[in-house]
């Protein structure tokens, strides 16, 4: 785990990363083509950091950057598809300060929650390699570790499921809990200790076809908001 003593310097030293060769390779790549719509935008094209409010008692666990979308603006969820239909919904259940999340200094800050991600480079089709999520796990770790206020951490997707709970059992110095990810999957840590629960990631893959509804996405806010405040 990275021995970074805020969140400002864990991010300093994220930001500077270049441990993966073939994460660094494509997300410079990505960076120099961009997309025709972007063009005349100067890609972020680094390993992005988590944003929102240091005190959370929500931490929401992303996979990875998208290749336009974070990998562009240098915020995780900002620019992209995934992102509106996220940071709607956060803001719909009091979350966040504005409905939408076009860029950095767009003006959006979290209340009570803190978004973050498993691997912090795009990564070619959205499927980071085992050895990859290995390097870049103490980043999430050390987030864990400083957001010491956390009661919740909501995973969006498998990938960010498994590598949530493999930080978490670490951090909080539990056995690592056997658990399938499943939308609305509730796994506690044990007594004191955060829950870990699982939702459908918020792509356009899930929430065109249905997979994924604003309503689905609510109530398990909604569950994770409950598991602190009852």
């Amino acid at each position: 785990m990275p021995g970074a003593s805020s969140l400002a310097a864990l991010t300093a030293e994220l930001v500077a990363c270049r441990r993966c060769p073939r994460l660094v390779a494509f997300r410079e790549r990505v960076a120099l083509e961009k997309k025709r719509a972007f063009a005349s935008e100067t890609y972020w094209g680094r390993p992005v950091p988590g944003f929102g409010d240091p005190e959370a008692r929500l931490v929401v666990v992303g996979l990875a950057p998208a290749a336009h979308g974070s990998n562009r603006t240098g915020r995780v969820f900002t620019g992209d598809r995934s992102a509106a239909f996220l940071v709607r919904s956060l803001y719909d259940a009091g979350f966040a300060s504005q409905p939408t999340s076009e860029r950095r200094g767009d003006g959006l800050r979290y209340r009570d929650a803190y978004v973050t991600a498993a691997v912090r480079c795009v990564p070619p089709d959205n499927r980071p390699r085992p050895d990859e999520w290995g390097r870049c796990r103490g980043f999430l770790e050390g987030e864990f570790a400083l957001l010491s206020n956390a009661r919740a951490y909501l995973a969006l997707g498998g990938f960010a499921f498994d590598a949530t709970l493999d930080a978490a059992a670490q951090v909080h110095r539990v056995p690592r809990p056997r658990a399938t990810f499943a939308h609305g999957a509730c796994v506690p840590l044990g007594p004191g200790k955060p829950l870990v629960l699982g939702s459908y990631h918020p792509s356009p893959q899930n929430t065109n076809t249905g997979r994924l509804s604003p309503a689905m996405l609510r109530s398990v806010l909604e569950l994770a908001r409950a598991s602190y405040t009852r």
